[in-house]
Formats: C-alpha cells, structure tokens, sequence
C-alpha cells in the first residue's frame, strides 16, 4: 500500500502496539473463520480491507478540498462500519471523528456550526488515520507473515 504520513521513525512501531490498534477478540473471531490453521480467509478479507481504506483515503482527499463535509461524513462512516468489523479501533475512532465532524458535530454530539472548526478537525484526523492505517499493516503483515 502507498498511504503517506509523516513519521520520524518507522521502524519504531512493534507487534507490542498491535494490541493498541486492534481489538483482538473481534480480530480472534475473523480467524476463527479459517480452517485448518490457514489464514485462507482472513488474509484475504483483512488486505481487502486495507485497499478499501487506500481508495477511500483518495475520496476523503478530494471531498476535503472541496470542503464537502456532507460526503466526508459518508466516507468516515463507511470505513468506520469496515474497520470496526474487523476490530481496527484506532481506525475506527479516527473515521467516527471524520463521521461527526462532517455532521457539524463535536464527537460528544454537540453541535458544531462552525465550518471551518470541523473541517480542521477532519483535515487532522485524516492525518492520524493514515499514520495509523500504516502503522496497522505493517503490524498485519507481520502478524501473518510470523502465521505462516
């Protein structure tokens, strides 16, 4: 994957943060979906997921310079309905930001009118869900390269 962030160090991030970005019971039960020991099905699923993200990071893109609040709502929450699925809650957590933020809504739900506050609030979580989303594969990729 290509998601850009900005970090000073890459290789500071450890399978010991795995657990800080994911949910492990809900990721146990997309593993449990394997048989025979084979990541067959969660693999696949899981790097599914992650080109889902590249591709929707592009629309977030467009819609914030567009200042399209409306659709960047839409997007947080699509991505937040995958990532939960899976037990990505860094990723999740981002995305709900993004969701109520384009709803002119603080994440406690209170209102929010100012456009230019939410937009900066989404511009910066845009930025963490990145940095996270790299950091979350690279901690994947090792979790099933080490299964095999």
């Amino acid at each position: 994957m290509s998601y850009t962030y900005d970090r000073d160090d890459e290789d500071s991030f450890t399978m010991a943060n795995f657990r800080d970005h994911v949910d492990r019971a809900t990721f146990d039960q997309i593993l449990e979906m394997d048989e025979d020991g084979e990541h067959d099905f969660s693999e696949p699923l899981v790097f599914n997921f992650f080109d889902q993200a590249e591709e929707t990071f592009g629309k977030m893109d467009e819609a914030l310079a567009r200042k399209d609040l409306d659709t960047l709502s839409q997007l947080g929450h699509f991505l937040k309905g995958s990532s939960a699925t899976l037990g990505f809650i860094k990723i999740r957590d981002s995305c709900q930001v993004i969701q109520q933020y384009g709803h002119g809504q603080t994440v406690d739900g209170l209102s929010e009118p100012n456009e230019a506050v939410c937009l900066g609030k989404i511009k910066e979580a845009i930025k963490t869900l990145k940095t996270d989303m790299v950091d979350l594969e690279k901690a994947i990729k090792t979790f099933f390269d080490d299964a095999k």
